[in-house]
């Protein structure tokens, strides 16, 4: 793919990706060898038009008459356009129970990130290990990212100690940092941040369901 055409593809797009990729890996550990359009639109809730230009973006898989869409080559072209195809090597600081629990899921190494160790400023977290991953001390951050060549941080610290931890990774050499502590974050132009909101995600659950009860009361 042509470095332009990825600049163009929109937000919505990419957000759509990993849900193709997760179906179409799904389908192929069946035994599945081809996919139609329309069966991919099915299962991703999206118009088979829509699924046909967001493949064009990342495949030149055409389709074969009749057959549809070879599930292996699409795989890989997704893989490849999101970076998957290249596991990319992150760390987390924060070992509290949302850090451990990143530290054990396996999943991430299906979407190319590969989580070395986590790093935590409790003394009793030092040396311990989950999912065969070691909990450092803070003080060891800046030693392991730079001899492993690490580009991708992920907090999940309480808020106060947020901006602290980020502004450790930027020193460190970190480029990329996703976030989970709730906390507006500042970072040099160079570097990709990424919060995640999960309270604000829950009120928009809590949101819709509320609605959703409200309106069959009054039906």
């Amino acid at each position: 793919m042509k470095e332009t055409e990825k600049k163009e593809i929109s937000k919505a797009t990419l957000a759509r990706m990993p849900l193709y990729l997760r179906f179409l890996q799904e389908e192929n550990s069946k035994g599945e060898q081809y996919i139609s359009s329309t069966v991919i639109a099915q299962n991703i809730s999206v118009s088979s038009v829509l699924v046909r230009k967001d493949l064009a973006f990342v495949s030149s898989e055409a389709g074969r008459p009749r057959l549809g869409f070879a599930i292996s080559r699409l795989i890989v072209d997704i893989e490849k356009f999101l970076g998957y195809d290249n596991l990319s090597d992150a760390v987390i600081v924060g070992a509290g129970g949302l850090g451990r629990a990143f530290l054990g899921y396996e999943g991430f190494k299906n979407n190319g990130l590969n989580i070395l160790a986590a790093f935590d400023a409790a003394k009793g977290l030092e040396g311990k290990e989950v999912a065969g991953k070691k909990i450092l001390p803070m003080s060891e951050l800046a030693t392991f990212v730079q001899e492993h060549s690490v580009k991708i941080g992920i907090i999940t610290v309480p808020k106060h100690a947020a901006q602290e931890v980020l502004n450790a990774m930027v020193e460190a050499g970190i480029k990329a940092v996703w976030n989970f502590a709730p906390a507006p974050l500042r970072v040099p132009k160079d570097v990709v941040l990424k919060t995640e909101d999960l309270a604000a995600s829950l009120a928009i659950l809590a949101g819709k369901l509320y609605r959703l009860h409200d309106g069959t009361k009054e039906q």
